[in-house]
This record gives structure tokens, C-alpha cells and sequence, in this order.
């Protein structure tokens, strides 16, 4: 079997560096709150040009920490509208309806499957107060019309960067483009942790200062609580796991976008669309997705020859029974691609053979 993402695997190529780095932990005795927190946030923010980080529990936490700090600042308030892709996993749409805002989603390119750019002045109305992009597969969902649009309507640009670590747009990274940044760690994300773990990025000081506190209870000052907040914190475990994985992350990418470009080239077949990509610096590949309107079958037979593959994401989120209200939305883009999209196997460690096994089942599919 050619796993999806061997993540085991992953980890073992640096396993005596996390050793030495969990070891640490444990001897120092000290588990929140502590140096490697702070080396982490400080390496992260170095890596993503921005002057602010601030770990957090996860990356949902990550977005809903963003916004409610916006709220508790007076940028936004309860019935608020933020703009936000159709075509995106559900925690994006979460964040914004569980901190009182309310979701409008807009159809993304179908080339792309990052938010059309095209479609959205249409969506901006008087209640509109930000734009959330999320860079999807890996790819940068940022353009120029987009950083105008926000700045014509004196809008808030928040990222949802869960899936593109290391992402660059004109030499600037993912996670520094807009306001403010929600980063995941997953595991099985680019830089993934040993579980759940997140981050904050942002220039702007006081709204990193509002969002640390708010992680921390709405604490500033040990007992002492200027918000109602949450209990978000990256522990000093996952961080020391991190600021290790950081230091190889971009080796990793350019392993995955070598295996994309093998894809690329050889994959060829008249039922299957393969991803576009206009700038290599743009992609990091976190998946490698394909089309085709036999998907269902292509699974299985792929399963067959044993190489496993996910579906990133059968369900668009406005179809899903959590939003019964929006079932009854047409989003034509969104629902073609949710039914046709299949993730092939993509990994810093995944070898030439396998991903020449994959190709040769993909382009032998009747």
C-alpha cells in the first residue's frame, strides 16, 4: 500500500532532533507558557516576515481568536460580514459564525479553487467588514485586486494559511500578506506538530497583544482578566517539536513540488484535470489535486492497486447538515469541484518509485 501521507515516516527523519528537543522539555519541568513557546513564536515570525506570533491551541482557535479580537477593539461587532470562500474546509466558515459574524461565501476560480477575486465587490455591503482568503492545497489565494478591494473599502484581510506554510506571493510569505494570519499545525499539515497546535501572525501590535491575551483566559496579568476568553494555548511540547520541523520545512517544500512537477508532466489522461500552477513560489503543494468526473470510480480503482487517496472535501461546507440553512444555496462552482476533487499522495517522503507507481495507475484508468 502507498500511503496518503506517512506520517510516521515524516517525523523519523528527524526523530534524534525531537528527541533532544522533548527531552529538554521534560527537564526543564515546565510545560506552558515557557522558552519554547517563546523560541517558537519568535523563529515563526521570523520565517513568515511578520513582527507578531503568538501560539495558540489549534487553527480554528487561531481565526476565532482573530476575530474576536477585532470585536473586542470596536473593528467589528455581533452581525458583521466577512467575506469567505465557498470552496474551503468548514473551520474557515466556523471561526466566523461562532464569533457572531456572519459568513458570506462567493464562488471560487475553478481554476485555481481559490476565491474569485472577480466575484467579490459584488458580495461587499454596508455590514461588510472583512475578507478571509484561504490558501487552499497549498496555493497563495492572495492577488492585488484583492489587497485593493480591502483597502478601497477599508476592510480587515484576515488568512486562513492552515494549508501553505512557507507559500510566498512577489517574495512575501503567506501569513504576512494581510491584517492578520491563522496558522495550523496539524500534523498532517506542512509543518505539523505531534498534535494539535496553532498560531497568530500579525504587524499590528496591539491587536497581537489583544489576541495573547484572549488565548490566556483574557489574562494579561496572572489572575487579573481584562476579557472573556478563551483557554488557547500552544504547550512547550508541540512548540519545541516545531521550531525542529521549522528549520526543514523548506527542504520539504521543494521535495513536494518536485513530486508535483513529476505529476504534472506525466500525468495524462482526457478524464482528469490536473491543478494549474502560474508561479511555482506560490504553491507548496500541502495537497496535489486532480479532477474528473469519474472520481468515485478512480478511487476505488486506485485502492485497488493499493495506493490510497483522500477527498478533500466531499461536502461543501453551505451542504452541510451544521449550516441546514444555506442547503438550499446554489454554488455551482463549489459543488462541481467538491464532487470531483481527489488528493493523490504527496509527502517530503514519498519516493520516485512510488510516485512513478501512482502516475502509471492513473494514466492506466478506464
Amino acid at each position: 500500500m502507498i500511503k496518503f501521507l506517512d506520517i510516521q515516516k515524516i517525523t523519523q527523519q528527524y526523530a534524534p532532533e525531537i528527541h533532544d528537543a522533548v527531552s529538554r522539555v521534560i527537564d526543564a519541568g515546565w510545560y506552558l507558557l515557557g522558552e519554547e513557546v517563546k523560541q517558537f513564536e519568535k523563529s515563526y515570525a521570523a520565517y513568515t516576515g511578520t513582527d507578531y506570533c503568538v501560539g495558540v491551541a489549534n487553527g480554528l482557535d487561531a481565526l476565532r481568536i482573530i476575530l474576536r479580537a477585532y470585536m473586542e477593539i470596536g473593528v467589528m461587532q455581533p452581525g458583521d460580514e466577512i467575506i469567505v470562500p465557498a470552496n474551503t474546509y468548514i473551520a474557515s466558515i466556523l471561526a466566523v459564525s461562532d464569533s457572531g459574524l456572519v459568513p458570506v461565501l462567493v464562488e471560487p476560480d475553478i481554476t485555481t479553487y481559490q476565491i474569485d477575486d472577480q466575484k467579490i465587490e459584488a458580495a461587499i455591503t454596508s455590514k461588510t467588514k472583512g475578507v478571509m482568503i484561504v490558501h487552499l492545497y497549498g496555493q497563495c489565494a492572495y492577488t492585488d485586486k484583492i489587497g485593493n478591494l480591502c483597502k478601497q473599502y477599508g476592510l480587515k484581510l484576515i488568512e486562513d494559511n492552515a494549508q501553505a506554510h512557507g507559500c510566498k506571493f512577489n517574495g512575501k510569505k503567506t501569513g504576512a500578506l494581510g491584517d492578520a494570519a491563522g496558522h495550523s499545525f496539524y500534523p498532517g499539515k506542512n509543518l505539523g506538530a505531534l498534535g494539535d497546535a496553532g498560531a497568530v501572525t500579525t504587524n499590528d501590535k496591539g491587536l497581537g497583544e489583544v489576541v495573547r491575551t484572549l488565548a490566556n483566559y483574557g489574562s494579561s496579568v496572572k489572575y487579573r482578566f481584562d476579557y472573556q476568553g478563551y483557554n488557547s494555548r500552544l504547550d512547550e511540547l508541540q512548540a519545541a517539536v516545531l521550531d525542529v520541523k521549522l528549520a526543514h520545512l523548506d527542504s520539504e517544500t521543494t521535495r513536494r513540488r518536485e513530486v508535483a512537477g513529476y505529476y504534472l508532466k506525466h500525468i495524462i489522461h482526457p478524464d482528469i484535470t490536473l491543478p494549474v500552477v502560474n508561479d511555482w513560489n506560490a504553491h507548496v503543494f500541502h495537497l496535489f489535486i486532480i479532477r474528473s468526473a469519474k472520481r468515485d470510480e478512480l478511487q476505488h480503482y486506485l485502492r485497488e492497486k493499493g495506493i490510497q487517496t483522500l477527498i478533500h472535501y466531499p461536502i461543501p461546507p453551505h451542504k452541510q447538515k451544521a449550516y441546514s440553512a444555506w442547503n438550499d444555496f446554489s454554488f455551482p462552482i463549489t459543488e462541481k469541484i467538491h464532487a470531483e476533487v481527489l488528493s493523490l499522495p504527496i509527502s517530503a517522503v514519498i519516493t520516485d518509485e512510488e510516485v512513478k507507481t501512482i502516475v502509471d495507475a492513473v494514466n492506466a484508468f478506464c
